[in-house]
């Protein structure tokens, strides 16, 4: 049996070492220790991938806590079961004990029974509040539009003067790229407020 670590950060910004220094802590040797600097919302990590390689029957992966293996806890759920039921990985997370599939009172089936049930509640929470924050930000950008609040990039209005300088820009007398110097827009917002004053004169 060999027994792993697996740390995840989020940004290449963000430091490890305090995961690093648990799994040290615990004798794991430094060829045994897997790193990704990357979001958790997926399972795409090449460490993550190689650890999966590694692991073999009757290892243990040892992890700081949950959310370092990742953050999508229904894809935590896929792959604790790929990990504990079909490649036969034991799964130790360091900040809650609970959350250990060896033997438990020398019963495998109560530790594994506990984890499942565990696993599902976080998964549960968790679902349960991105819902809530969904409803929430649905339920702010509609007060805020009922506010008049308007949502994007702030439209580029063209100084008061455009007409005069899209007169002397269609006569010739002055450069696109005068015009845009001149008006402050870039080159597709001036042909789309060109377009517009064009319309306008029409009406």
């Amino acid at each position: 049996m060999k027994t792993y670590g697996y740390i995840r950060v989020s940004s290449i910004d963000q430091n490890e070492t305090r995961q690093l220094i648990l799994m040290q802590d615990l004798g794991i040797p430094q060829g045994r220790i897997f790193t990704d600097k990357q979001s958790g919302k997926d399972f795409e990590r090449p460490k993550y991938a190689k650890l999966m390689q590694s692991l073999k029957t009757g290892d243990l992966l040892i992890i700081a806590s949950i959310d370092r293996l990742g953050r999508n806890y229904d894809e935590i759920l896929s792959q604790w079961r790929l990990l504990t039921k079909e490649k036969g990985v034991d799964i130790v997370v360091l900040d809650m004990p609970i959350l250990d599939t060896r033997a438990k009172h020398g019963n495998d089936l109560i530790g594994t029974v506990i984890c499942d049930v565990v696993l599902q509640l976080l998964s549960y929470v968790a679902h349960s509040e991105r819902d809530n924050i969904r409803k929430r930000q649905a339920e702010g950008i509609k007060s805020a539009k009922a506010r008049g609040v308007r949502f994007g990039r702030p439209v580029k209005k063209p100084p008061e003067n455009f007409a005069e300088i899209v007169k002397r820009w269609e006569r010739g007398k002055l450069m696109t790229k005068t015009v845009l110097e001149m008006t402050d827009l870039t080159e597709s917002t001036f042909y789309r407020r060109y377009r517009e004053h064009k319309a306008s004169k029409k009406k």
